[in-house]
C-alpha cells in the first residue's frame, strides 16, 4: 500500500514538472491607462529615473533602497541601478531607445533571481489625452514556468503596473 501511494505521488510530481515544461517560452505583461495630458509630459516622468520615486510602486518596496544613476541624465543612455531588501531585490535598468511614441528599456534583475527582460512604455495621443501602455516581456525559463503554475505573475506584476500608471496619471494631470 505504501508503495502505491509513493508511486501515485511520484506520478503527480512528474506530471506537474512535465506540465510546467509545456508553458510558453516567453512572457508578456502589459497594462494601459488613459491620461489627460500630452505624451511628452507623461514621458518626462518615465525618461528620467530620478523621477521614478514619485510614481513607481517598486520604489516604495524598500525605503532604504540604494540607488545609483549613470549615463545620460535622462532618455537614451540613462542607467539606474538599485539594491534593496528581499522585496525590492537588485538590478539595473537602462533606456536603450527613447522616442516621442515609446521608451524601451533593458531590465536586468540580479536578486532575488537573475532575469533579463525588456520593459517599455508607449504613448498614443487621443485628443487631449494619451493612452499609456506599460509592458514587460522576456524569456520564461523553467524556474519561471514552475512559478507561473503556482502564482499568477500577470496579476501580480500587472497590479503593480496599474498602480504605477495611476500614479503617473495623478502627476501628469496636475
Amino acid at each position: 500500500m505504501l508503495k502505491k501511494i509513493a508511486l501515485v505521488v511520484l506520478v503527480i510530481i512528474i506530471g506537474f514538472l512535465v506540465f510546467a515544461a509545456t508553458r510558453p517560452d516567453h512572457f508578456q505583461i502589459e497594462r494601459t491607462a488613459m491620461i489627460k495630458a500630452p505624451p511628452e509630459k507623461i514621458a518626462a516622468y518615465v525618461n528620467d529615473f530620478h523621477q521614478w520615486s514619485s510614481w513607481s510602486p517598486y520604489e516604495k518596496l524598500d525605503p532604504a533602497m540604494k540607488r545609483t544613476y549613470s549615463g545620460a541624465p535622462s532618455g537614451q543612455g540613462a542607467v539606474y541601478n538599485w539594491e534593496g531588501n528581499s522585496k525590492a531585490g537588485a538590478g539595473r535598468i537602462a533606456i536603450f531607445e527613447s522616442t516621442p511614441a515609446s521608451i524601451q528599456m533593458s531590465l536586468d534583475f540580479t536578486k532575488p533571481m537573475v532575469g533579463h527582460d525588456t520593459a517599455a512604455f508607449t504613448f498614443v495621443p487621443h485628443g487631449d489625452s494619451t493612452s499609456v501602455t506599460w509592458s514587460m516581456r522576456g524569456p520564461n525559463n523553467y524556474v519561471s514556468k514552475l512559478m507561473g503554475t503556482l502564482f499568477n505573475m500577470d496579476k501580480m506584476i500587472g497590479g503593480d503596473f496599474v498602480t504605477g500608471l495611476a500614479n503617473l496619471k495623478t502627476l501628469a494631470e496636475k
